[in-house]
């Protein structure tokens, strides 16, 4: 299938590895360039350099801060001269139940998981709208349908998301930008290992058996099903929630 990447642009935020560098790199392989950011200024290198500096361009951004995604915006139409669509990724919260993480704890993946992911995906939407469209994803997580144990915090913000994803698809379609989320499930990232780290071998037996195609996905697997959906083949997609997750979750 064709998806029409070729010199399109693209920001994808938390680029330099795990489900958005992913991502960054089905983008660069199908003809799109891409600015990518993370926090630490190491990490944005490294991911450019791996990308290819005539592919790629990086900035140390942090959702949290306000300014982010215009510095984002701005860099890729100087860089490459126009923008297309975005992926909105952000590191997960900590883990814990609900009721046992903390005020900070709330407060703080507030500001990033949520408000910071808000704060891009309407900075993005306003100006792809103003340009004639585009597309943005936005990562969310298997919780946004369904509560993952010990991941409380995760559990309470991304059905949020979810419905933010939708609100902005209602308000920014009739201008040409679609807006979608997609929930990974258990994709083997360095998030996941740390997780499987904390649990047992029955806990960790206990979720593949919970997979129908019975394994991990592996980042590649998502970043594929993210390029096609924020590409031209996918116009017709905007307003939902995609599920990359092997069939765990057990609802339509």
């Amino acid at each position: 299938m064709e998806l029409n990447l070729t010199d399109r642009v693209f920001v994808v935020t938390g680029g330099s590895k795990g489900l958005g560098r992913a991502t960054a790199d089905a983008l660069v392989a199908d003809g799109a360039r891409v600015v990518v950011s993370a926090r630490g200024q190491e990490a944005v290198e490294a991911a450019v350099a791996g990308l290819g500096a005539d592919r790629a361009a990086g900035l140390t951004a942090d959702l949290a801060e306000p300014e982010a995604a215009a510095r984002l915006v701005a860099l890729a139409r100087e860089r490459f001269g126009r923008f297309d669509g975005a992926l909105v990724s952000v590191g997960g919260p900590p883990s814990s139940t609900a009721a046992g993480a903390t005020d900070e704890q709330w407060r703080a993946a507030f500001e990033t998981v949520f408000l910071g992911a808000v704060r891009a995906a309407r900075t993005f939407a306003a100006d792809l709208a103003a340009a004639g469209g585009g597309a943005i994803g936005l990562v969310l997580s298997s919780s946004a349908r369904s509560p993952i144990t010990g991941l409380g915090i995760s559990n309470g913000l991304r059905p949020g998301l979810a419905m933010v994803a939708k609100d902005l698809a209602d308000e920014f379609g009739p201008r040409g930008v679609r807006v979608l989320g997609l929930m990974p499930g258990r994709i083997a990232t360095d998030r996941l290992r740390q997780l499987d780290a904390a649990s047992d071998a029955a806990a960790r037996q206990r979720t593949l058996d919970g997979i129908p195609l019975g394994r991990y996905g592996e980042p590649a697997e998502f970043g594929g099903v993210a390029a096609f959906l924020l590409s031209p083949a996918a116009a017709y997609v905007t307003g939902t929630t995609i599920p990359v997750d092997g069939g765990a979750l057990r609802m339509p």
